[in-house]
């Protein structure tokens, strides 16, 4: 059976090509009924968890479902009884906490947890810290309303101040939202599709993190607060579950569209500045939707409003993400089947992380549900302890160098034990050991291959 999309060969019961992923069981080229990173999900879903986390969203989807709605629940129940210190901190770092799990879960830093932890989102975290504190001043910092230079409640939103909310805190809060993620999108080792995307959700969660901090001091500080549980409860969803989301998903679409398709990044693409662009809309219009919200006469009517907006704008992004996420695994497939790739090391089965199903040589999905095989957890490096041996007669004493020095030589035919005769020199243990260096050297290329690495 021939794909008619990438025109491979195919075993008659194949479902999915394992080339470019099509289904050979619909006319759909596309694919819109079968998302690349889960193939039992259309590419149209309001599916959370698969869409911002998609490596391995197949293997344990409900372990990362299950630990937000914990956290929210405790947010919200300690927002019920007017603990709000413990609601404020809780929800600030529910999702990015789960989202670091998530990271080190798929093995996402390769290696290298400091960096990636560093730059997606304690650099972000800091200068979150330092634009939010100037921005709040001159803003002023009510909660539910905006404030004159001169300190009185004002009664209606006045146009300097909703510009700086809806204008320069979206667009200035985007670009400390990509310093880190592009940076890391720009090594060789982080340069796949998924891994922007997922930086960029990092970075924003990380700004919605600590802008909570900074905007909810006072209650973080103020211990229990009066009976009011509609009012704390609707804000701690918006500020824990809807915000956070909206950034992160935001910003990682930009990011992705960064890295682009196939090998290496794309880098400041007109794409990219098309992703950057719809990550300051969405945020322009979550802020100015907050905030002409808070004028509407009651603060809790104005955050349940600003709530069922944030909903709005997270489902459209979450469509846009899934569409990104798509068209990229799909049109990397087929730029990889124009170069000779592998799936595992020679001669070793790999399987599909969602089904368990045998992989083809080469493939970038699995043939008989259709999951992409980027969106695999990341393995671990193997590493390969010291082995100490002695150097044979005929080695150097270089590592590395087989051929012996001049010195050697002379050193050798001069030694009366050289008899030409068979010698013991520990063969067996250093052949194993380069045995295991090779198997390990082998992992690591085919798995850079497999990314699309040089």
């Amino acid at each position: 059976m021939q794909c008619p999309r990438c025109r491979a060969e195919l075993p008659e019961v194949a479902h999915f090509c394992h080339i470019c992923g099509q289904d050979q069981r619909s006319a759909d080229l596309t694919r819109r009924k079968s998302f690349a990173a889960k193939p039992d999900e259309p590419v149209a879903s309001f599916a959370l968890i698969s869409s911002i986390m998609p490596r391995g969203a197949g293997q344990r989807p409900q372990t990362y479902r299950i630990a937000l709605t914990i956290a929210l629940v405790v947010a919200l129940v300690a927002a019920i009884f007017g603990a709000m210190p413990i609601a404020v901190l809780v929800a600030a770092f529910a999702i990015p906490v789960v989202y670091i799990v998530y990271i080190y879960d798929v093995n996402l830093w390769e290696d290298e947890p400091l960096i990636v932890t560093g730059l997606a989102f304690l650099l972000t975290g800091a200068l979150t810290v330092a634009f939010t504190v100037l921005w709040t001043q001159l803003r002023g910092p009510v909660p539910y309303g905006t404030t004159t230079y001169e300190g009185s409640l004002s009664a209606a939103p006045t146009v300097s101040t909703f510009l700086l909310v809806a204008l320069v805190v979206p667009i200035v809060g985007e670009v400390i939202r990509e310093i880190g993620p592009v940076l890391l999108a720009s090594r060789p080792e982080f340069d796949d599709l998924m891994d922007g995307l997922t930086f960029g959700v990092i970075s924003g969660v990380s700004y919605s993190c600590f802008d909570t901090l900074v905007r909810q001091w006072d209650l973080l500080t103020g211990g229990l607060q009066g009976s009011d549980p509609g009012l704390w409860v609707s804000l701690i969803f918006l500020e824990g579950f809807v915000k956070p989301l909206i950034i992160g998903t935001a910003t990682g679409i930009a990011v992705a569209e960064f890295s682009g398709l196939g090998r290496g990044y794309d880098g400041f693409t007109p794409r990219y500045f098309r992703g950057v662009g719809e990550a300051i809309l969405a945020n322009a219009a979550y802020q100015a939707g907050t905030y002409l919200f808070s004028f509407v006469g009651n603060a809790t009517l104005g955050v349940i409003l600003s709530i069922l907006w944030g909903l709005i704008i997270l489902a459209i992004l979450i469509l846009r993400v899934r569409n990104v996420l798509h068209s990229g695994l799909m049109e990397a497939a087929l730029e990889r089947s124009a170069r000779p790739g592998g799936i595992g090391p020679p001669g070793e089965l790999q399987f599909c992380a969602q089904c368990e199903m045998p992989l083809l040589d080469h493939a970038a999905f699995c043939t008989a549900c259709g999951t992409a095989v980027r969106v695999q957890p990341k393995p671990a490096r193997p590493k390969v302890g010291a082995v100490l041996t002695t150097a044979g007669p005929d080695e150097s004493i270089v590592p590395g160098f087989d051929a012996p020095l001049a010195g050697e030589e002379q050193a050798r035919a001069g030694d009366p034990r050289d008899t030409g005769g068979p010698r013991d020199t520990g063969a067996s243990d250093e052949t194993s050991v380069r045995e295991d260096t090779r198997r390990a050297d082998e992992a690591r290329r085919s798995y850079d291959d497999e990314e699309d690495r040089p």
